[in-house]
């Protein structure tokens, strides 16, 4: 976000920095709702869920059971967060990426190629901004 507001008014970046605070609030309920959801199908234990803006990741799963999520996927359609969610949820069970975990995820979300497909191909475009745009929101206040 920092890049994005370097043109910007001191007053302008402050209203950017309160909405993607919502956004982050937003995303943090709705990871935690998505995860308690898909857990019972997934099992395993997590003991905590965290929130982040990522740039390289959608979510992540530690050894230790912290899920943690980007925050800009919640500009993203519902069930690609919840295929990001079932992602890291099978981690839980099988911390690698093997015929066994993809056959877990696919077994929870059968059409989990192509959200990955659609998180490699329209990721870039989940910012605040962009988000902002498409919903008509002017950026910058003229």
């Amino acid at each position: 976000m920092s890049a994005q507001r370097g043109n910007l008014a001191a007053a302008e970046s402050r209203r950017l920095e309160i909405l993607e605070k919502r956004y982050r609030n937003a995303a943090r309920a709705q990871f935690e709702s998505r995860a308690a959801y898909y857990h019972r199908f997934t099992g395993g234990h997590y003991t905590s869920i965290t929130v982040r803006d990522q740039k390289s990741r959608w979510g992540s799963c530690s050894s230790r059971g912290t899920l943690s999520f980007n925050y800009r996927l919640i500009f993203a359609p519902p069930v690609i967060l919840d295929y990001v969610v079932v992602h890291e949820l099978c981690h839980l069970t099988h911390m690698n990426h093997s015929k066994d975990y993809w056959d877990m995820v696919a077994g929870i979300m059968p059409e989990h190629k192509v959200y990955r497909k659609w998180l490699r191909d329209h990721g870039h475009e989940l910012t605040l901004t962009a988000h902002m745009e498409r919903l008509g929101i002017p950026v910058t206040l003229e």
